[in-house]
């Protein structure tokens, strides 16, 4: 059984709180926790030969060392995150690039409408940039005030809030631009393209419930 229908035959929370309704989307369990969840093992880096990619629908690929990233101009975002697996953290601080200022600093220009954002282990995610382009988009190498852990992403995982924090990938190596939407790792097996938590865009398909309580048997910070 792969994760999409493990997450259909989970126990779905009702949101009947009214403070909560305009952050806390429907199908959501509010928590305190930052429970981890990825592919794979994690892995483990040199920063002195770590390095990001912009390639793809582009005029000209380039790559980026650590050091570049830290040069760029520095943001705070504090958002709240929604994972698919039913839980939710409210006001989260991130630190690092806004995509939109990344690009900028890197004086690229796609000509895609399309990323498909690529992470260590074979991990992909596709976003459309305009998605990537919004003022809460974040290129994030520290959370409340320290470094990202490994097991959150370190040394650079990118910040979507507005999407389901598959959607936020782990240890970014690169960023392909795209002049067609193509499915992700997860958008391949069984997750929706988009993942609006406030749409509930959970599965691609039909629309079927899903379970509250596999992400509290998670490791969590």
């Amino acid at each position: 059984m792969n994760k999409a229908e493990k997450i259909k035959k989970m126990k779905v929370p009702v949101n009947d709180n009214p403070e909560l309704a305009s952050r806390l989307p429907q199908g959501q369990v509010l928590t305190e926790r930052f429970p981890i969840l990825h592919e794979g093992e994690i892995p483990t880096y040199d920063l002195d030969t770590w390095t990001l990619k912009l390639f793809g629908e582009v005029e000209e690929e380039k790559v980026f060392k650590y050091a570049d990233i830290l040069a760029m101009p520095q943001t705070s975002v504090t958002c709240d995150i929604h994972c698919v697996t039913r839980w939710s953290r409210f006001d989260n601080t991130f630190q690092g690039v806004l995509f939109k200022d990344f690009l900028e600093a890197a004086g690229v220009n796609p000509t895609g409408k399309y990323v498909m954002v690529h992470g260590d282990q074979d991990y992909t995610a596709n976003v459309p940039l305009e998605d990537l382009l919004r003022d809460d988009c974040l290129l994030a190498h520290t959370f409340d005030g320290k470094p990202l852990s490994a097991k959150h992403g370190w040394p650079l995982r990118l910040v979507l809030p507005h999407l389901y924090f598959w959607k936020s990938v782990k240890w970014v190596q690169g960023f392909q631009f795209m002049k067609e939407n193509q499915p992700g790792f997860w958008e391949q097996n069984g997750f929706h393209l988009n993942g609006d938590p406030f749409k509930e865009e959970r599965f691609s398909g039909e629309d079927l419930p899903i379970p509250e309580d596999e992400w509290e048997h998670k490791d969590y910070d």
